[in-house]
């Protein structure tokens, strides 16, 4: 996997090299991790509600590597910041980090509309 910018929505760059630049497996697994991590998030918050650390540190995991893999820099970033903070139980910090992280599966969202 090649270093990337956590900065960056989505590194097209690196979405390509997995899938060899094929534009329908992009949009294919693109469309898998926005609902796979939509169904996280909703279990993140669930979680965070329950102050429960290992919980919210699993599920943070999970998701942070599926983002990384495919080039969401931002989104595995977030995640990485939950698993943190919830290693430490600062449930608040996750709370509001688990927020940033809904609205960028709103920009990888609009990413797929717009031909990854």
């Amino acid at each position: 996997m090649q270093s990337s910018d956590p900065n960056t929505v989505l590194d097209r760059a690196q979405l390509r090299d997995i899938t060899m630049d094929d534009e329908a497996l992009m949009r294919e697994i693109l469309s898998a991790l926005i609902d796979d991590t939509s169904r996280q998030i909703r279990l993140l918050d669930e979680a965070i509600r329950e102050q429960n650390p290992q919980k919210c540190m699993r599920l943070a995991h999970y998701s942070k590597g599926a983002c990384a893999n495919v080039g969401a820099n931002r989104a595995a970033a977030l995640l990485k910041q939950i698993e943190r903070k919830a290693s430490v139980r600062e449930f608040q910090e996750c709370g509001e980090s688990l927020g940033r992280l809904a609205r960028e599966v709103d920009l990888l969202r609009a990413e797929v509309l717009t031909g990854a």
